[in-house]
């Protein structure tokens, strides 16, 4: 009995810790906030979209689920109703959630209805608290039942195994054995199961391993990271719907390493004529002229000026180097290719990873553009002599994989 007890109780322990996730439950509230927040409400006000009180009483759940996947495919289909909300909007795109799935949009729906209709608190396993934090998950109750019945069922057949082992020797006269410890138990136990206890510790090492190596590789990387910045400006708008360049704001892509966050100035070049937003009205645009101590009906500028505070998205390593004039100016290469298409983003989020694994897939797969590159003229002549003249010019082939191009 005691032979295989403890390696059954330490697998179960384990299977159940390394696939805990599998009984956790979508989180309404933090799915909400995460990638809903920013441009709807719980309740009926409009913050960007429409909010979403009600929202399961409009439409069925299997229109919604299609809507956040692809709302734009739907409004070209000719659904009726996408298209209504798309025309109230003013043409306002809302941004693709391909990656949300069925129950985590269902989740979301739980939460707005929750939220919206002011539900009474619910107590237990899966409700929320009576401070509306999401309760614990009903993980540690199953690991729990699990630990406990196994542990009532090992002491009940020892006992039966202890009263055989007595009832025989009594039978046969044997005389009882010297009690042993608890300690020399243990030791007696670990002498007979060296094999067993090694092979456990070779898996129980192999898949912590496994884990944490996913788990610390995952560390600094914040894609889809997407915070509420002080003042509500929308790329959408402005480089979509406006087609302002990119370069008129970030002047500093195109001549230094930053790309540089643009200073209320540029803001104003516009904005002291242009008072009210067509999503905002005059709320953000006036958080412009109080940060520059700007009265905008005697267009004079006061002696308290504020910097904004703006949350920042895109953070590389100290220790790792880009510059971005080298990529615009020199290697032409298009903002989205790194930000994804800020166009369509009413809120700008980190599109890609910046790890250094895809920075070294790009420099592999993406060619230089070469001919008519004044920057490159010389080069191209040396490295068609050395590839020949039909090669693919990568980035790699130029030295983008050398370490000390990003990291001195």
């Amino acid at each position: 009995m005691k032979r295989w007890f403890l390696p059954l109780f330490l697998f179960v322990i384990f299977t159940l810790t390394a696939f805990q996730g599998a009984f956790a439950q979508p989180d309404g509230a933090s799915l909400f906030n995460s990638n809903c927040k920013q441009c709807h409400a719980t309740t009926d006000a409009t913050v960007v979209g429409p909010g979403l009180k009600g929202i399961d009483k409009r439409r069925p759940k299997e229109w919604i689920i299609k809507w956040v996947h692809n709302s734009q495919a739907m409004v070209k289909a000719g659904d009726p109703y996408g298209n209504e909300i798309f025309k109230k909007f003013n043409g306002a795109v809302m941004t693709p959630f391909p990656n949300l799935k069925e129950d985590e949009i269902t989740a979301i729906l739980a939460y707005v209805k929750a939220e919206g209709d002011k539900a009474p608190v619910v107590k237990g396993p899966g409700g929320p608290t009576e401070s509306g934090e999401p309760a614990e998950k009903g993980y540690p109750w199953i690991l729990l039942t699990v630990v406990g019945t196994l542990a009532v069922l090992f002491i009940i057949l020892n006992k039966v195994k202890q009263g055989l082992e007595k009832a025989i020797r009594a039978k046969n006269g044997i005389p009882e054995p010297a009690p042993v410890t608890q300690e020399r138990a243990i030791k007696n136990w670990i002498r007979g199961n060296k094999k067993l206890i090694a092979v456990s510790l070779i898996v129980i090492m192999a898949v912590g391993s496994w884990k944490g190596w996913y788990a610390l590789a995952a560390i600094g990387i914040n894609t889809d990271y997407q915070p509420e910045q002080p003042i509500k400006f929308s790329h959408k708008i402005h480089a979509g719907q406006n087609g302002i360049n990119c370069v008129y704001c970030h002047s500093g892509a195109e001549k230094s390493r930053h790309a540089n966050i643009p200073s209320l100035n540029v803001c104003m070049n516009c904005h002291k004529f242009v008072k009210e937003g067509a999503l905002t009205g005059t709320t953000e645009i006036a958080k412009i002229y109080k940060a520059l101590d700007y009265d905008p009906n005697t267009q004079q500028y006061g002696t308290n000026p504020k910097p904004v505070e703006w949350v920042k998205i895109h953070n590389l390593p100290d220790f790792a180097y880009f510059n971005h004039s080298q990529h615009v100016k020199v290697g032409k290469i298009e903002c989205q290719k790194c930000h994804g298409p800020v166009e369509d983003m009413a809120v700008v989020k980190q599109f890609s990873p910046l790890t250094m694994g895809w920075c070294v897939d790009c420099h592999r797969n993406t060619e230089v553009k070469m001919e008519g590159n004044g920057y490159y003229t010389e080069l191209h002549k040396t490295l068609m002599a050395k590839y020949g003249p039909n090669a693919k010019m990568t980035v790699d082939k130029i030295g983008g994989l050398e370490c000390a191009r990003c990291h001195y």
